[in-house]
């Protein structure tokens, strides 16, 4: 399997973590969103020129959830995508959740904190940043609350929930991410950082 990637795209991040999880290895194409040439390239195989992409022979799967659980799918013996329906269906919901709630709440500071600098020259946006403090403060809320009285999100241990929330918030301190209030969730994150799967696909900045 090939899997169009980029380092400091969380997106991939998530897939990446799934797949050292599970024992799977790609044959990794590098995607450098700052040149035209490749992102032509991605453009050809996902029509939103968005990473991470799957290849997987004469299959093509774009967005980072629905790969994680392709690839799960197909890994005998895993965990970290329930069979039982109840179980299942609450891993998806946290999945889900993160890329409708967590994720782009964080995305605003990446964006304000991060890369907007080298995009465009300009700085951060207070109004933006105060957007994003609102949004993320309600998401870790919720998150912070859930996790009081267990150690992951979903069942007794790590499953692919664990890995769709944590990825973004490979950002947290360069990103200037506002989580001190929430003890819980940072817990969660601390059993996350301490996980192989996550030391394995840090990247050196």
């Amino acid at each position: 399997m090939q899997l169009y990637y980029n380092h400091y795209s969380s997106n991939t991040r998530r897939v990446l973590l799934a797949a050292d999880h599970l024992g799977i290895e790609f044959d990794l194409i590098q995607i450098n969103l700052a040149s035209q040439d490749d992102r032509r390239r991605l453009g050809e195989v996902n029509p939103n020129a968005k990473l991470p992409v799957l290849i997987d022979g004469d299959f093509i799967l774009w967005e980072s959830c629905a790969i994680m659980q392709y690839l799960a799918e197909g890994t005998p013996g895993q965990t970290v995508w329930p069979q039982e329906r109840r179980a299942r269906a609450d891993v998806g919901r946290w999945m889900f959740w993160a890329c409708q709630h967590f994720a782009p709440a964080i995305g605003v500071f990446t964006w304000e904190h991060l890369w907007k600098k080298f995009v465009t020259g300009q700085d951060a946006d207070p109004t933006e940043v105060a957007r994003g403090a609102a949004d993320l403060a309600e998401a870790a809320r919720v998150l912070d609350q859930h996790l009081a009285t267990r150690n992951w999100l979903a069942g007794d241990g790590v499953t692919l929930a664990d890995y769709a929330v944590a990825a973004p918030l490979m950002y947290k301190d360069r990103a200037h991410l506002p989580l001190d209030a929430y003890p819980h969730l940072l817990a969660w994150f601390e059993r996350i950082q301490a996980l192989p799967a996550w030391q394995r696909t840090a990247h050196e900045w």
